[in-house]
């Protein structure tokens, strides 16, 4: 996104003895309006105070400063609905896409770092187990997790197709080996099994057994079928999260409303997909956003399908997803920001973050003063993972010489003469 005015990019320097694994921010725009300093130190923030009030507080200098004037300062956002063994296979014409472990893991890799760049410093991924991949896209994913490890956090959820019947059984096995292997989340498409009540009691049973949270994908557009779900999954911890959910906006009102009233009490998470479903295009649509928070369901926003042959012009991009929640479901800013920050933090079971002292030092500072302006044109961004800046964005826009920037005065960004 173009910035406002011209702006050098944000630098560090060291001002002198240190604590060398500490972080100053300073001159950050907060939600509120103030303008701040943040120190951060130990993957937590240490102090918040007003602009200028850090740098010399006469009890310990910072390790190192990132100028932060003219950003928004924000908890990072999460991406909980991702797809690591397909992402970025849009382009692999020559065939099916590929389950070699090395191009999932290239994939996977190259998937999370792209994200990692728009904010999410936490990713959850679904990941198909059996069939004819049996675990070898798993593996190639936990690979992913342990190269990324500090730079980003990625969890993974298995995806058995089949858990009921003769085919089933073969399902039920690699399901419990790719939790052995390390999957923390038990997932799958109940949609797809000739018994989707069968599918959900082996997927509950399964998840019990091992404490892990469920995560499950469906279009919802049976109401009978989820009010059943509700009913099984309602009490479990660590918790049941259901996506994308798009069906639910296209059944009748009153049933919706009902269903959302029972998907609430037993505490289920949604998780919708404003940028595109990630199934086939007669699958799309958004869950009804308003609808649920109505009724009390937590809802949360991911990206789902990032540039493979379900959307190939995915972006993966949770600005995006929050930009759409405020354009075209009517949240305010605030609101859909929470969808992709707050609320996909705690349907990853991740503790919460605010910038205030105490708090995990996840963070992203987008360029602007207002959070309704940053989703708008918000493509600069700086990343802060545990404490430590993993990424940055810059974007400049140069417009040439011409008598109506000069007239009114308006701001450029660069300094460069254009041809």
């Amino acid at each position: 996104m173009p910035d406002s005015q011209p702006q050098p990019p944000p630098s560090s320097s060291s001002p002198g003895p240190a604590d060398p694994g500490s972080l100053l921010l300073c001159g950050a725009h907060l939600t509120d309006g103030r303008t701040v300093d943040v120190r951060l130190s130990g993957g937590r923030i240490e102090a918040v105070g007003t602009a200028g009030s850090l740098t010399g507080d006469g009890t310990r200098a910072c390790g190192s400063r990132v100028d932060l004037g003219g950003y928004l300062l924000l908890p990072a956002p999460a991406e909980p609905h991702a797809h690591a063994d397909t992402a970025l296979s849009a382009d692999d014409r020559d065939g099916p896409v590929s389950y070699a472990a090395e191009d999932v893991q290239r994939r996977a890799t190259e998937a999370a770092l792209l994200q990692l760049g728009h904010g999410a410093t936490a990713l959850r991924a679904h990941v198909r187990v059996g069939d004819v991949q049996e675990l070898n896209a798993l593996a190639a994913a936990l690979q992913a997790r342990r190269s990324l490890r500090g730079l980003t956090e990625l969890t993974t959820v298995a995806m058995p197709r089949l858990l009921t019947g003769v085919a089933g059984a073969d399902g039920l096995a690699v399901l419990r080996d790719a939790l052995k292997m390390g999957a923390s989340v038990v997932g799958g498409c109940p949609d797809l099994d000739p018994d989707p009540t069968g599918y959900v009691e082996a997927v509950l049973e399964v998840a019990s057994e091992h404490g892990c949270p469920v995560d499950l994908h469906t279009d919802a557009t049976d109401p009978a079928r989820l009010s059943r779900l509700a009913a099984m999954a309602g009490g479990l911890r660590p918790g049941v999260t259901l996506s994308p959910c798009g069906g639910l906006g296209r059944l009748p009102a009153d049933v919706a409303a009902r269903t959302a009233d029972q998907l609430a009490a037993a505490g289920i998470t949604v998780v919708c997909l404003p940028q595109g479903g990630c199934g086939g295009a007669e699958r799309r649509g958004t869950a009804p956003v308003r609808l649920l928070r109505a009724a009390g369901v937590r809802v949360a926003a991911g990206s789902g399908a990032l540039q493979d042959v379900s959307n190939p012009v995915g972006r993966g991009d949770p600005f995006e997803a929050a930009y759409l929640l405020a354009s075209r479901h009517g949240l305010r800013p605030e609101d859909a920001y929470d969808c992709v920050s707050a609320w996909a933090r705690a349907a990853l079971g991740l503790p919460e973050v605010r910038v205030e002292a105490g708090f995990p030092a996840e963070l992203l500072a987008v360029r602007g003063e207002r959070l309704a302006s940053a989703l708008s044109l918000a493509y600069s961004r700086i990343v802060v993972h545990r404490g430590r800046v993993v990424a940055r964005t810059s974007a400049v826009r140069e417009y040439c010489d011409s008598a109506a920037t000069a007239e009114l005065g308006l701001p450029r960004q660069g300094r460069g003469e254009l041809s």
